[in-house]
């Protein structure tokens, strides 16, 4: 079934090869060009093209490989100054090099899923077809499927407690996408006090003991430094600029379409404010919508006060306070800190998520990916997931903004809350009892319910009512702007709810890997 599984989902893929495509597209075959022919001193520093090298060295040397792969299928496309080249057999070549790549994803994926006994071909399952990398990576373009075959590597790792192998596999994932600096502390934190202090308490009851090893912390250092060593080693006299391109801060506190977190309320609410005071007659009409002319660029809000990236990251970081805390007390007991430490990982993407500067859509996935993973190991992370991978994927629609694919996406998204929604539910309790209440899904509250139930609304209205209503030229922007705001209501409100349960979970009735937390049902729904 595992092969099966992935064969399946790899034709899938296939298919998915003439579709549309993003710039993504050019910017991937761009950095092709620069690293094949440019000297690595030139790399960072080449802007022959808008869609500049802006990834850490081991993603350019990545790009160097695939290059002269790329040349076997049409050497046209690495010329530099074929801007925009696309060639059937240049798409071929880049669609079939995320596909390729995609075999570590699967690889990562059979590897965690073996740590579980109870629900193991389902998470696989959950994994493999996860719906946000088959609209990301395969449809929009871009090489996530492979970055987090690579974080799940880490993660398998961990859980066995092979802290050097996890060690490693992170400090090479974060030399090939710097994003997934979010997820760092929760790596700090959780290798500083279950390797290097070493804490225990075999049956959880008794006070753990501590015993400081300056062999394992130097062990650990070692291992980070070579690997940055290696990535950055041959860049020495570059690496300012190296740093200019991978933090581009004059790129404006959000993307050109709102990522579902606090500051698209944030920007929401302040065009509410400058629209009422306007024509109140408080401030003047501004010229142009700044914040949702779909452009990438610095701008300021016109009533709420402007938030520089300082600000940004003390918030994310203030935020993740409570959950590195709560993980740093939790690794006193070996049975359950390896997935505390996951969950306290996914609290830190959320919160890198919710509050942090110019922050891309595509990061959910951050997110979503751990969560499927623990889905199946506690009742609570269940109904998280449920939550946060529908809205989450559902946010993701506006990347295919194509009509044409409208029907491809609502199809991977409904497929895979089937999925979840058909299964989840049965490892948590033997037979469901009939709803008391129509329609209800199960596991979630009625609240809950009608939430993502609102998600058909939205889509009813993007796709039908807004044109309907002739507003498609003059409010063009207006449904990215709704669904940022009504996914974000629901990312804040998973964010809320996860980490309470996280805080305020007792160890008694928290899961271990190969055991299903079955008590906990009847309380949440009954």
């Amino acid at each position: 079934m595992f092969l099966q599984i992935a064969i399946i989902v790899t034709t899938i893929k296939v298919f998915f090869i003439p579709f549309y495509y993003s710039t993504d597209f050019e910017v991937h075959r761009n950095w092709l060009a620069v690293t094949h022919n440019l000297t690595i001193d030139q790399w960072y520093y080449d802007n022959t093209s808008e869609w500049t090298l802006d990834y850490p060295p081991f993603f350019a040397w990545l790009e160097y490989g695939l290059s002269h792969v790329a040349k076997l299928f049409d050497p046209k496309m690495l010329y530099l100054t074929n801007l925009n080249y696309n060639s059937n057999m240049t798409v071929l070549f880049q669609r079939l090099s995320v596909i390729v790549l995609d075999l570590v994803y699967i690889l990562a994926v059979r590897s965690c899923s073996k740590l579980i006994s109870n629900g193991r071909l389902f998470v696989y399952m959950l994994l493999v077809t996860n719906a946000g990398l088959l609209m990301v990576d395969h449809i929009h373009f871009q090489y996530n499927g492979f970055l987090y075959g690579i974080l799940l590597l880490s993660i398998s790792h961990m859980i066995k407690s092979n802290f050097i192998q996890a060690a490693l596999w992170f400090a090479v994932l974060l030399n090939l996408k710097h994003i997934f600096l979010y997820i760092a502390p929760a790596y700090i934190v959780y290798l500083l006090r279950a390797y290097c202090f070493m804490v225990s308490s075999e049956d959880g009851l008794h006070t753990p003991w501590y015993s400081f090893s300056i062999m394992n912390l130097i062990k650990l250092a070692c291992t980070v430094i070579v690997v940055f060593g290696l990535s950055f080693g041959p860049f020495l006299d570059h690496i300012p600029q190296i740093i200019a391109r991978l933090f581009p801060f004059k790129r404006g506190l959000s993307h050109a379409y709102w990522a579902p977190n606090f500051w698209a309320l944030y920007n929401f609410a302040d065009k509410v404010f400058q629209v009422a005071f306007t024509r109140a007659g408080v401030i003047k009409a501004q010229p142009q919508a700044s914040m949702t002319g779909g452009l990438v660029q610095e701008y300021q809000h016109a009533v709420l006060p402007s938030v520089t990236p300082t600000v940004t990251f003390a918030l994310t970081f203030v935020m993740m306070v409570p959950a590195l805390i709560k993980l740093w007390n939790l690794c006193a007991d070996e049975r359950y800190r390896a997935l505390s430490f996951i969950r306290c990982m996914i609290i830190c993407a959320s919160c890198s998520f919710i509050f942090g500067w110019h922050v891309h859509e595509k990061a959910i996935l951050m997110i979503i990916i751990p969560l499927s993973f623990m889905s199946v190991l506690g009742v609570e992370d269940g109904i998280t997931y449920l939550m946060i991978s529908t809205v989450g994927h559902y946010s993701l629609f506006p990347l295919l903004y194509p009509k044409s694919l409208v029907s491809i996406k609502l199809f991977i998204l409904l497929s895979h809350c089937g999925i979840g929604f058909s299964t989840i539910p049965f490892l948590y309790i033997a037979k469901p009892k009939k709803r008391k209440r129509f329609l209800r899904l199960s596991l979630l509250t009625d609240a809950e319910t009608v939430y993502l139930y609102g998600l058909i609304a939205l889509f009813v209205y993007e796709n039908m009512i807004h044109t309907v209503w002739g507003l498609n030229k003059t409010l063009p922007f207006l449904p990215l702007m709704f669904t940022s705001v009504y996914c974000a209501l629901g990312v804040i409100y998973y964010w809320i709810y996860y980490y309470y349960y996280f805080l305020t979970f007792n160890l008694s009735g928290v899961p271990t890997v190969g055991v299903v937390n079955l008590n906990r049902y009847e309380k949440k729904i009954h």
